[in-house]
């Protein structure tokens, strides 16, 4: 069942000048190691970037509680459809709800889109 739903949009030439700007700072503050190589093997990290700070957000909007930015990361599946991956704290969090958090993701030229549910995980079953 879903419990909520989030959805955030993100100029991707925004990103990309706070990139030029202090890049260091943004990747390490924002990002988890594995999200910046992913973002950093693209010609152009921008859109990437975008992207996965778009789904952290998305994510803040339907948790409704304080969290790190690198609580949530954005991975990939063996057929490289988009994953959350959480920090153990908040994984923690979610399991104790009986909850999971599924992403979608898209990103142009100009913006990148990130939508969230938050959903019920089936209860396991005792023999």
């Amino acid at each position: 069942m879903i419990v909520a739903i989030g959805s955030d949009l993100v100029s991707v030439e925004r990103v990309r000048g706070v990139y030029a700007r202090h890049p260091e700072r943004f990747l390490s503050r924002h990002f988890t190691p594995e999200e910046q190589a992913y973002a950093l093997a693209a010609a152009d990290p921008a859109p990437r970037l975008a992207v996965r700070w778009a789904a952290k957000e998305a994510f803040a909007k339907v948790w409704g509680e304080p969290l790190g930015w690198r609580d949530v990361a954005v991975t990939h599946d063996g057929r490289g459809s988009p994953q959350l991956r959480f920090s153990a704290g908040l994984e923690r969090a979610l399991a104790e709800r009986g909850l999971a958090a599924l992403v979608t993701l898209s990103h142009e030229r100009d913006y990148a889109l990130a939508f969230v549910a938050l959903v019920t995980q089936p209860s396991p079953r005792t023999p």
